[in-house]
C-alpha cells in the first residue's frame, strides 16, 4: 500500500473515505494561521496612509531586491514538491539534493529580508515604532519572516535525518506534510507582497 493510500484511506470497512489525521491536523493549523495573517493585512490595509510622519511606503519601498527574493522563495515550492516525489521513489540523493535547494533559496529570502530591514533602519530611520506604517509594516512582513524561518527550521531538521539515513520512503507523507506548510508559507507571502509592495505603495 503506498503512502498516500495509507493516509487518505477507507477506515472502518463502511465504505467511508477518510482523511488522515494528519492532514486534518496541517489544515487545521493552515485554516488558523491564515486568519492570523488575514488580521494583520486587513489591519496594514486600514492603516495605510494613515501615518502623519514620514517616511511613507512609496519613499522607502524598493522593488528589485524585493521582488528577486520573491523569485527565491516561490521557487522553493517547485524544489520542496520534487524532493518529496524523489523520496516517494526512494531516490535519496535526489531528495536529499532537492530539499537543501529548498533551504538555500529559503535561507536566500531570510538573508535578504534582513538586508532590505538593515536599509530601512540605517539609512531610512524606519524602525517599528516610527509610526503607523513601520509599525504595520514590521508587523505583518515579520510575522511572515517568522513562519518562514519556523518552516526553515522543520526543513532543515529533515535535512539533518535525511543525511544520517533516518529518513525513507515511509516518511514520504510526513515530509508531505510540511511540505504544505511550506507552500502555505509562499502563498501568504504573495499576499502580503502584493499588500505591502503593491497595493500599499
Amino acid at each position: 500500500m503506498s503512502v498516500m493510500a495509507h493516509e487518505s484511506r477507507i477506515d472502518g470497512g463502511d465504505g467511508v473515505w477518510r482523511p488522515g489525521r494528519g492532514k486534518v491536523g496541517m489544515l487545521c493549523l493552515i485554516a488558523a494561521e491564515s486568519c492570523i495573517f488575514l488580521t494583520f493585512v486587513v489591519a496594514y490595509l486600514f492603516y495605510i496612509g494613515q501615518s502623519k510622519a514620514g517616511p511613507q511606503p512609496k519613499d522607502v519601498l524598493e522593488l528589485p531586491m524585493v521582488i528577486v527574493n520573491s523569485i527565491a522563495l516561490i521557487s522553493s515550492s517547485f524544489t520542496v514538491v520534487a524532493a518529496v516525489r524523489a523520496l516517494e521513489r526512494d531516490r535519496r540523493s535526489q531528495f536529499l539534493g532537492w530539499l537543501a535547494a529548498t533551504i538555500a533559496l529559503g535561507g536566500w529570502f531570510v538573508v535578504g529580508t534582513g538586508m532590505e530591514w538593515n536599509s530601512l533602519m540605517r539609512d531610512d530611520h524606519l524602525f517599528i515604532g516610527t509610526n503607523l506604517f513601520g509599525t504595520t509594516f514590521y508587523s505583518l512582513v515579520g510575522l511572515h519572516l517568522l513562519h518562514v524561518v519556523v518552516g526553515l527550521a522543520l526543513l532543515s531538521g529533515i535535512l539533518v535525518c535525511g543525511l544520517r539515513g533516518r529518513v525513507s520512503r515511509d516518511h514520504a507523507h510526513a515530509v508531505d506534510m510540511v511540505s504544505w506548510y511550506w507552500h502555505f508559507v509562499d502563498v501568504v507571502w504573495i499576499i502580503v507582497f502584493t499588500t505591502v509592495y503593491v497595493v500599499g505603495r
